[in-house]
């Protein structure tokens, strides 16, 4: 199983990035580091930092979000950045966010996500495979024709030559746009996958996988894991259901809120809709206290060395069908551990 490092460093209201903590991850044989945006600091400007700093591990966003930049930019910065990198190092990572970002921030339409996400993906590959920038599509069409235009638009192609195969991952959630990253996308970022994973989306993975081009390379499933070490366990799990709650019941609208549905697809849905309510009523300590221990626990492994690694056996991490973990760990003793489990380090000798 392969290991990337999650960075959360868009959660902050500085700016730090872990250097050394991303350089020993690399020394671990860890294969990837991870960055994500939200309405603060960007995910890609530290790829391209840590892409100086670096001289192996791959640079992936989860995720680099859809409404932020047009998709021609996007792969700009994709190609730019792998570029230099030394080139096959840059991992695309995108996702539709919700409707309170995109057109709350970035002043966009919600549209229809499922379409614009295809698109979009569309768009981004011709650019890497540098053709004449020519689409007609629902949600985006170039050149531009639409009110404003002088028709003066061409159809150009990138004076850079990249890598035409940077790799496009899409985050998802519902079984629409899950279908549709196991149809055109080399990986996919599920917003949670616990032991029962392959059952909760299975369905919807394969219904992509029937209409996917066998030509395409192996498909990736990165999910999160927390791994910390600690003698109280109950700690690190109650530290984990403030950001729980925060999300499940107030990132988002009654309407649109991605990870409580989330929550309620992966067996919770009466926990999910009570932490909605709760904390939409202001009662935000009893919408942390509803967040079941067991949720947390589906992507936590805490205590000591030993428990941890019996949990890695009892709670089937090898067997859920991932093919990678990205990893949240503040200790170097963690990051080791969770390196021998899966034999990174093996694999780098």
């Amino acid at each position: 199983m392969k290991l990337g490092l999650g960075l959360d460093l868009y959660r902050g209201a500085r700016l730090e990035v872990p250097v050394e903590k991303v350089r020993r991850a690399e020394a671990l044989g860890f294969h990837s580091v991870w960055t994500a945006e939200a309405y603060g600091a960007d995910a890609l400007s530290p790829l391209a930092y840590l892409a100086a700093v670096t001289s192996r591990i791959r640079l992936g966003c989860a995720v680099a979000q859809l409404a932020a930049r047009p998709p021609a930019t996007l792969a700009m910065h994709a190609m730019t950045i792998d570029a230099l990198a030394g080139g096959d190092r840059v991992i695309l990572g995108i996702g539709v966010s919700g409707p309170q970002i995109v057109e709350g921030w970035y002043g966009q339409p919600w549209g229809r996500p499922s379409v614009r996400l295809r698109e979009y993906v569309d768009v981004v590959r011709m650019v890497l495979r540098r053709e004449p920038l020519a689409y007609d599509g629902e949600e985006f069409a170039l050149p531009y024709r639409g009110s404003g235009s002088t028709g003066q638009g061409k159809a150009l192609r990138s004076i850079l030559h990249p890598n035409p195969d940077i790799p496009i991952w899409l985050a998802t959630g519902g079984p629409t746009n899950t279908a549709l990253a196991a149809e055109i996308a080399d990986g996919w970022l599920p917003m949670g996958f616990g032991r029962n994973g392959l059952e909760v989306y299975g369905a919807a993975l394969d219904a992509g996988f029937a209409r996917r081009d066998p030509a395409r390379p192996a498909f990736e499933i990165f999910a999160p894991c927390n791994v910390e070490i600690t003698g109280n366990v109950r700690a690190a799990i109650d530290a984990r259901k403030p950001l729980t709650a925060m999300y499940v019941g107030g990132m988002g609208s009654a309407t649109h809120n991605y990870h409580r549905e989330a929550m309620a697809r992966r067996g919770y849905p009466e926990a999910a809709t009570r932490i909605h309510e709760l904390w939409m009523s202001g009662r935000r300590d009893d919408a942390v206290a509803a967040v079941p221990d067991e949720y947390i626990e589906q992507s936590l492994l805490a205590g000591t060395p030993d428990r941890i690694r019996a949990q890695w056996t009892t709670d089937d991490w090898q067997t859920r069908g991932l093919t990678g973990l990205i990893v949240r760990a503040d200790s170097d003793e963690a990051l080791v551990l969770i390196a021998d489990l899966t034999g990174t380090r093996d694999a780098m000798a």
